[in-house]
């Protein structure tokens, strides 16, 4: 869905933005109309390089108290996309350029951004346990053998009756309840000297 969006809009923005400049060429003419779109990109470039230095100290000074630089990292993306658009000819990559840009709307776009982020990783989410169940039969839910099924490369996973946890190595003793001797296994009385357990065991 995102790649089709990204190629709509590369098709459909240029078309929009010569039908704008039409329209602003015929309001105020031609002449005036290059003007102002020069006028945009140069304070567009003035701006990009304060705020840029700015999101660039920004991320420096979090490095340096070892915390994690995520709304400096943002920043700084939104920063360089902005750029890019408000160097681009256009009335409208330069309104979504400013809207990147300026400090007063920067804030905005982010908090915009990180939450279609975060809906877009929920549903991807949800996409990825719908195919792939954590409690499926036959493999885990990073294919490590299951229950009676098979791991990867059809390695046999382990069976159903077979008891989880550590393995000890031991002898099954039966005691007489009135004597306490050992009376199973070989059939005979005295056993071995660790065949016998106390009193109560």
């Amino acid at each position: 869905m995102l790649p089709l969006a990204l190629v709509l809009a590369f098709l459909v923005l240029p078309v929009l933005e010569i039908y704008v400049i039409i329209q602003v060429g015929g309001l105020i003419g031609a002449w005036p109309t290059v003007a102002l779109l020069v006028a945009e990109s140069v304070l567009g470039a003035w701006i990009v390089r304060r705020e840029g230095r700015r999101a660039w100290r920004a991320l420096q000074e979090t490095f340096g108290r070892g915390a994690l630089p995520d709304r400096e990292l943002a920043d700084a993306a939104l920063v360089l996309i902005g750029g890019t658009l408000l160097l681009t000819p256009g009335f409208i990559t330069d309104v979504i350029g400013f809207a990147f840009v300026l400090p007063f709307t920067r804030p905005l776009t982010r908090s915009l951004l990180s939450r279609w982020a975060a809906r877009r990783m929920r549903a991807a989410q949800s996409r990825s346990a719908a195919m792939f169940p954590p409690g499926g039969p036959g493999a885990g839910p990073f294919g490590q053998a299951g229950p009676g099924g098979f791991g990867p490369f059809g390695a046999p996973g382990r069976d159903a009756g077979t008891p989880r946890g550590p393995v000890v190595q031991g002898e099954v003793v039966d005691l007489d309840k009135n004597t306490g001797e050992n009376t199973g296994g070989d059939g005979g009385t005295g056993g071995d000297a660790g065949a016998r357990l106390p009193a109560g065991a």
